[in-house]
């Protein structure tokens, strides 16, 4: 079994890859690969409503300038998905909602082609906001007919500079939690 993490931060090894990396400890625990990709320095354009996606059908994005072609390949591969994100003007990063646009938009016009695979979303926040980007995630994987894992608390962990979220037991806790009912998803899923 894998799973694959998107870091939708600009910040590469920042707080939202810390939290994504808990949640893949208690992933690696149970013998689950892992996988982590990083936007920060590889940006993601929005979408361009081009509808070639409907048009095509070939589980690719028409618009092959940058990566999100090779994120959805990997995606495809995976038994399991996780979206992070840092929380920018009570929203997730501007990387992250244009993936969410573009693989929302391909996924649905090849009917909807993460269904039943195990998704999950993590957010870093500094202070407040998280949860209108927790929602974002979690609309998207909703939408996409993941099966969504839960945790002890909304998957957010508190911290401004690299490294601080490692201060907030809760939502170090939270991230545990989350990597071990994914892992035990997964399990059951997969079986």
């Amino acid at each position: 079994m894998k799973v694959v993490a998107l870091n939708g931060s600009a910040r590469k090894d920042g707080n939202t890859a810390i939290i994504i990396n808990l949640v893949f400890d208690e992933l690696k625990k149970e013998g689950i690969e892992t996988e982590l990709i990083q936007l920060a320095g590889n940006p993601i354009a929005g979408c361009i409503a081009c509808y070639k996606c409907f048009k095509n059908k070939n589980r690719r994005c028409s618009v092959d300038k940058d990566m999100l072609n090779d994120i959805i390949e990997k995606m495809l591969q995976a038994d399991g998905i996780i979206l992070g994100s840092p929380t920018y003007f009570s929203d997730v990063s501007s990387g992250m909602r244009a993936f969410i646009e573009r693989c929302g938009f391909v996924a649905r016009a090849n009917d909807y082609m993460f269904k039943y695979k195990v998704g999950a979303g993590v957010v870093a926040v500094r202070r407040a906001g998280a949860i209108p980007a927790f929602n974002s995630i979690m609309l998207f994987l909703h939408y996409m007919q993941m099966m969504i894992p839960g945790s002890s608390y909304w998957n957010i962990a508190i911290g401004r500079d690299p490294g601080e979220v490692l201060k907030d037991d809760e939502g170090v806790q939270t991230m545990k939690t989350l990597g071990q009912n994914m892992a035990w998803l997964l399990k059951k899923v997969r079986a």
